[in-house]
């Protein structure tokens, strides 16, 4: 375990600028991109900043996504007291790793999420004839943003729409670092307790979603315990829903501020561009922004930097996707750079099993929504926008417009 070191600075730490990672990541970054940091429970984790470091230690089998291992550096008290019914495979390593993720990735291929994007458009364009025939200003969180993702994630993991209120109120519980350590164990009781029934339902009538075919195929088999499938169940409708929500609000706003690509993006009719466009703010914005965390299995140099077995380890994909040896001008917005390379979906074997669905969401979602108001114009400036400071993930707690 990491020593207390008063000299080490506070992580996370604090934002300049709503749209770009705090400039004390940039500063380490250049001078000490292999550093050590404070946590909330006065820890002392290292911190990885470069790009190439990032990808080294996630995808370093050395390396554990355990929770349960000593020295694992927790995001804050609350998830520190997720109860142990929660563990799934995004905290797990090797064969107990690999066959939870197994389990879901014939559902979450790139040709079964291209086959929903019909779907998503036809939700999309309900939306904003909902919004368009509103009054103005309009919330594009409440109006937009939220609804697309939580109708996609219910949809594909077959929960009732009609109990969103519920189940993004204990999201965000979950996800919020200022969370109590009761108030996150009982947010977590309370999405086992309603997705645990609603298993128990689709025991008894499967249907063609998520959910079912875990039950038939892992549960009725006897790979996977009903215990198992709820908590995969929780994290799949918490994750699947809040992340791609925060990317369509804050990349919104974003474009907002910087008008002469937005109207590149509104004009075109090329796909190619807005594809090249969702990566670009999937790098730009990365809202994973309290970093991957990780342990060390054993003794391990990473950029010259020794770390002992045991000790924590936190990586800063957000900085990372801003690391000028990678990536050229990095902070420009750039929609026309398109790659793919960037970090904000991590890296290695526990690289975010939902980006094939995030990707087609925000393609159609940005693809269309300017398109179809071509106005649209933010109803205050970014200053007095309330930003998600306090998320796992990153956003935007409202973002009123008109048009």
């Amino acid at each position: 375990m990491a020593k207390l070191n008063t000299s080490a600075p506070a992580y996370p730490m604090a934002r300049a600028c709503p749209f770009a990672p705090p400039p004390e990541l940039a500063k380490l970054q250049r001078e000490a991109p292999i550093s050590r940091v404070k946590l909330w429970d006065d820890s002392t984790p290292w911190l990885i900043t470069r790009y190439d470091d990032v990808r080294a230690v996630l995808s370093d089998p050395r390396v554990s996504s355990d929770i349960d291992k000593p020295g694992y550096p927790h995001v804050s008290a609350g998830i520190a007291a997720r109860p142990k019914e929660s563990k799934v495979f995004v905290n797990m390593d090797g064969e107990e790793h690999a066959a939870q993720r197994l389990a879901l990735v014939a559902d979450f291929t790139v040709k079964k999420m291209e086959a929903l994007r019909p779907w998503i458009q036809s939700q999309v364009d309900k939306l904003i004839d909902g919004m368009l025939a509103g009054p103005q200003p309009a919330d594009l969180v409440e109006a937009f943003a939220l609804p697309l993702p939580s109708m996609a994630i219910c949809e594909v993991l077959g929960v009732p729409y009609e109990d969103r209120d519920f189940f993004q109120g204990i999201g965000r519980t979950i996800i919020s670092r200022d969370s109590t350590p009761e108030q996150s164990v009982k947010a977590f009781g309370e999405g086992f307790a309603y997705l645990g029934q609603l298993i128990e339902r689709k025991n008894a009538q499967p249907g063609d979603d998520v959910l079912s075919h875990l039950v038939v195929q892992q549960l009725q088999t006897g790979k996977l315990t009903s215990q198992q499938i709820t908590a995969m169940a929780v994290l799949l409708l918490v994750a699947g829903h809040g992340t791609t929500a925060s990317m369509i609000a804050l990349g919104t706003a974003l474009l907002l501020e910087n008008q002469a690509q937005l109207r590149e993006l509104r004009d075109s009719d090329d796909p190619a561009l807005v594809s090249s466009a969702v990566e670009e703010l999937l790098r730009y914005l990365t809202i994973v922004h309290t970093g991957r965390r990780r342990v060390a299995l054993e003794d391990l140099e990473v950029g010259g930097q020794l770390i002992r077995e045991g000790e924590g380890i936190v990586v800063s994909i957000d900085i990372a996707n801003r690391d000028e040896d990678a990536i050229s001008d990095p902070d420009r917005l750039d929609i026309h750079r398109g790659t793919r390379d960037h970090v904000a979906f991590g890296f290695g074997i526990h690289q975010c099993l939902g980006q094939s669905l995030a990707r087609v969401e925000l393609q159609v979602a940005f693809g269309t929504l300017f398109r179809r108001i071509p106005t649209l114009a933010a109803a205050l400036p970014v200053d007095e926008l309330r930003f998600q400071h306090e998320g796992e993930v990153y956003g935007v707690d409202a973002l009123p417009v008109t048009w």
